[in-house]
């Protein structure tokens, strides 16, 4: 019979195991997002662009409208336009923060650890 006792692996073993474990789960993952390269990041710029081009372009159409139709003292095409760009960038610019969220949430849930030297 075997008489020897069990060994029990040491802590870095365990860290090792870990590592190797997490590292597979990444490659897995970025197999299944391997679509998401240059073409998903221009879609993104260009979803960023039109969220802010249009409603920028969209005040300025108002104020032309209101300039014609009711004339004042000041242009309602320059406040129109600078309102439209001032929404259009808060709306990109919380969208931009969501998918940052979400994408530190992911990388969280995976255990993966940023490494902040690199």
């Amino acid at each position: 019979m075997n008489d020897k006792p069990t060994r029990k692996p040491a802590p870095s073993e365990e860290t090792f195991a870990d590592q190797v474990g997490s590292k597979a789960t990444r490659k897995l993952k970025a197999r299944r997002h391997a679509a998401q390269g240059v073409w998903f990041g221009l879609g993104m710029m260009g979803l960023i662009g039109w969220s802010v081009s249009v409603p920028t372009l969209l005040g300025a159409a108002i104020g032309l409208w209101l300039d014609r139709h009711h004339a004042g003292a000041h242009s309602w095409t320059l406040a129109l336009l600078v309102a439209g760009l001032m929404i259009g960038c808060f709306s990109a610019w919380r969208w931009v923060a969501k998918e940052d969220k979400a994408m530190r949430d992911e990388r969280d849930e995976s255990g993966e650890q940023q490494d902040d030297d690199a």
